[in-house]
């Protein structure tokens, strides 16, 4: 690896209360994707809202990934120009709150979508979704500044684990408290909107309180729409000097497609495919978040050790396994119970499963943050991070629509085999990136441009 040259400092550690008030970000939202997007309200949505109108769900499954599409579509088309606006004026501890209060309000209002009630659902997660996901892009946007390119393998570890606890209390509680997504306990799973809002409204709060805005504003001369266009231009420009940067999105634009489908319909899946009972669906969102979190923060140390590229590669490696093990479960389920009498239901053997993919949620998501870091000027993190929030968001689009549409053709057990392809595909564009290359990019550019 190429020393560091002496006209750019090395970005120093961030105290331990700012990297928590940081990952306490991570802690907070992780009540909203769970519980809105993952465990909760998706199923909630497609079995009672809109329900099983004589197509096996085809139709309710459709409009859930088209609402999802929808708001990650409006995240491609306004993260990058944001980011480029937040760089300019150093605000974005600004635009991060301004999206965790509009995630807040709208989720609350998730308590009054009623069975029937399907645009105002759709309307709903269009909107909350997308505070959500701009949110995400503006908070990975502070990592480059919480420390040095070898510390942010270990901090952006430490977010996702954070983060995955949050989510374990937060929807642990609810599973308890609220009960299941059914049509006969909808009078009380309906409060799982303002709940997941109050649990982000609360949580995030030392985000805010610990977490340092630094930088400086350029001053004012140009309208914000014309700065962010320009920006934006001049980066996609700049994009040839940042090339393992854009081979690297490209690669996780294909993986985060298959991350999202999971992530929107793993537990869909175990409903309409796995017909597991509500004590499995209780026990494997546990186990998910537990190896997610000591995948994020194992992956995160080691990471720092391998290189994060081979980080990355390894834990789409895992994905492509657990894809293949969630496809076949009903199959070798029977198989060994006619081989070796093991009286085992498809939802028994759905739980193991859950471990791998539990284990490669939180390793890849943690690497892939971290490599963007890496690869990024610290004058430039916000817009880099938007791109980064654009890749995912527009692998979202890509991901989840293109599920939807396959699994009205073909249904859902075999649409799921998406994902695996989706992972190889990144696995092959990805080896064309070179982590030693793409830090020394960034450098080169500080030292130009200065930090």
């Amino acid at each position: 690896m190429s020393p560091i040259p002496a006209a750019v400092p090395t970005t120093p550690r961030a105290s331990r209360k700012e990297i928590l008030g940081w990952a306490m970000f991570d802690f907070a939202n992780q009540a909203y994707t769970l519980l809105i997007i993952t465990v909760v309200f998706g199923e909630l949505f497609t079995t009672v809202i809109v329900g099983d109108r004589g197509d096996g769900y085809r139709l309710a499954n459709f409009l859930w990934s088209l609402a999802l599409a929808i708001s990650y579509l409006l995240v491609v088309v306004t993260g990058p120009l944001c980011g480029a606006v937040m760089d300019y004026r150093a605000e974005k501890k600004g635009f991060l709150f301004v999206s965790y209060l509009a995630t807040v309000a709208t989720t609350a209002m998730l308590y009054f979508v009623e069975p029937g009630y399907v645009v105002l659902g759709l309307v709903l997660i269009v909107l909350s979704n997308y505070a959500y996901s701009m949110g995400e892009s503006f908070i990975a946007a502070f990592l480059p500044d919480l420390g040095p390119p070898e510390d942010l393998g270990k901090i952006s570890g430490f977010g996702w684990a954070l983060g995955y606890v949050g989510g374990l209390f937060a929807a642990g509680f609810t599973l308890v408290a609220l009960g299941e997504a059914t049509a006969e306990n909808f009078e009380r799973i309906r409060w799982v909107g303002p709940f997941a809002a109050g649990f982000f409204l609360l949580t995030a709060i030392p985000t805010f309180l610990w977490v340092k805005e630094r930088g400086t504003p350029q001053p004012p001369g140009k309208p914000y729409r014309e700065i962010a266009w320009e920006r934006v231009s001049t980066t996609l420009h700049e994009l040839r000097r940042f090339r393992d940067l854009g081979i690297f999105l490209v690669s996780l634009l294909f993986s985060m497609a298959g991350v999202y489908i999971i992530i929107a319909f793993a537990f869909i899946y175990g409903a309409q495919v796995i017909g597991w009972d509500e004590s499995v669906r209780n026990i494997m969102f546990i186990i998910v978040q537990v190896t997610a979190a000591a995948g994020a923060l194992g992956f995160g140390f080691i990471q720092d050790r391998i290189g994060t590229r081979v980080t990355y590669l390894f834990t789409l490696g895992l994905w492509v396994a657990a894809i293949l093990a969630i496809w076949a479960t009903p199959e070798v389920t029977a198989f060994l119970h006619a081989r070796f009498g093991l009286d085992w239901e498809a939802q028994h053997l759905f739980l193991v499963v859950g471990c791998l993919a539990g284990l490669s949620l939180g390793s890849s998501q943690s690497a892939s943050r971290a490599l963007v870091g890496l690869f990024s000027p610290s004058r430039k993190a916000a817009e880099f991070f938007g791109f980064w929030g654009l890749a995912n968001k527009l692998a979202g689009v890509i991901g989840i629509i293109g599920l939807g549409l396959l699994q009205s053709l073909v249904g859902l057990k075999a649409s799921i085999l998406l994902c695996a392809v989706l992972f190889v595909i990144a696995i092959l564009v990805c080896l064309f990136v070179n982590q030693a290359r793409g830090q020394q990019a960034a450098r080169d550019w500080e030292a130009r441009n200065g930090r």
